[in-house]
């Protein structure tokens, strides 16, 4: 009898991931032409010159080409301008950082003033498209009206680039689960977003959220709160990423800026459910330490219908190898350690770092 309700009880928990992930996915679906304007393009870019050409020579590559790309060098120690110039996109300098501001937020909004684009897109550096991703976005975005953004397919090559692997996860149900479409805090995904210049204005666009680390999700609750749609898609096939190619110290702090600080964001329900699935995921990664007890069967059923379901949907979150989603609890380890880390930074010294610059949070209380 007791093997069985751990056995029910996993299952419920696993079941919370199927709740979770939406296969909602961005295609082209007609040939008309499209009754939108001229579409600025703006990339913030702080030493980016690895990333930025990838991006660029695949926005030249578009089936339907942008009005004008922006790429707003943000202080770089590298070649990061030089290699935008090359190019032959507009390339502006961010000004000195002003009390108040965060860096990201100060570069995209001097990107926003240099635009003359009907719509603005805004793309981080190390986002990829497909040729016909821009057409696509277009084509979605004027279907539901108001601001979209994509959680891009993640792209990895080194071992320690795939024990993101539950963090990624994790960042798919957030940003697709159901729940989420009545939450008013309800955010966007950064590294690709697509709204009208006018809807933009008429959120505040990021001198609303000028000091806000999370820009995106705060931009994100920006629209709500103005009334304009904001929907989330997952990139597989058309918008995809490698966040972090300069090794694990830089996918720490990517990571541990936000885990925390996120959480705060998401709707009650899809709280739980995150809950729900990560408690199951971890009480069925620990089948080993059972093995002379009553518990071992059913953590082990528990741990092959995770793996079964992480392998589905590792198709559309990105590419983690063959061996890691089997064992996924070298990424469990990885992701309990980002949440410890950034508890540590948010909580006790009120600082993140990021891309060789201290940003203040102001201390958290957690409870």
């Amino acid at each position: 009898m007791e093997k069985i309700l751990i056995l029910i009880v996993l299952i419920i928990a696993w079941t919370a991931g199927w709740i979770l992930f939406r296969r909602k996915t961005v295609s082209v679906s007609r040939d008309e032409a499209l009754k939108q304007g001229k579409l600025s393009v703006i990339i913030p870019a702080r030493n980016e010159e690895h990333n930025l050409p990838n991006l660029l020579q695949s926005l030249r590559d578009q089936t339907i080409q942008p009005f004008e790309i922006i790429v707003v060098d943000d202080h770089s120690l590298d070649r990061t301008k030089a290699i935008a110039e090359s190019f032959g996109v507009t390339v502006i300098e961010s000004p000195e950082l002003p009390p108040g501001w965060t860096g990201k937020n100060w570069a995209v909004y001097n990107g926003y003033l240099e635009a003359t684009g009907d719509l603005i897109a805004f793309l981080d550096a190390d986002v990829r498209l497909a040729p016909n991703a821009l057409q696509a976005l277009l084509e979605v975005r004027e279907r539901t009206g108001g601001a979209i953004s994509v959680v891009p397919y993640h792209e990895t090559k080194r071992f320690y680039e795939r024990l993101a692997l539950i963090p990624c996860l994790l960042g798919v149900f957030a940003f697709t689960s159901p729940m989420e479409r009545q939450n008013p805090d309800q955010g966007l995904y950064g590294a690709c977003i697509l709204v009208s210049r006018e809807q933009y204005e008429q959120a505040g666009g990021h001198i609303g959220i000028k000091s806000e680390l999370l820009d995106d999700l705060n931009l994100g609750a920006k629209f709500k709160a103005a009334g304009i749609p904001v929907n989330n898609y997952i990139g597989h096939g058309l918008v995809s990423f490698r966040m972090y190619p300069g090794g694990i110290r830089s996918e720490i702090e990517g990571f541990s800026k936000g885990a925390v600080l996120s959480t705060g964001k998401l709707s009650g329900l899809t709280t739980l459910l995150v809950a729900m699935w990560l408690i199951g995921l971890l009480a069925a990664e620990a089948a080993p330490f059972f093995l002379n007890t009553a518990w071992w069967k059913p953590l082990t059923a528990g741990y092959v219908l995770y793996t079964a379901q992480i392998y589905y949907f590792v198709r559309y979150t990105g590419r983690f190898g063959i061996a890691l989603p089997t064992i996924h609890m070298l990424s469990s380890v990885f992701f309990i350690g980002i949440m410890i880390y950034s508890v540590i930074q948010v909580v006790f010294f009120g600082k993140v770092a990021w891309k060789g610059r201290s940003v203040d949070v102001g201390g958290r209380d957690m409870s």
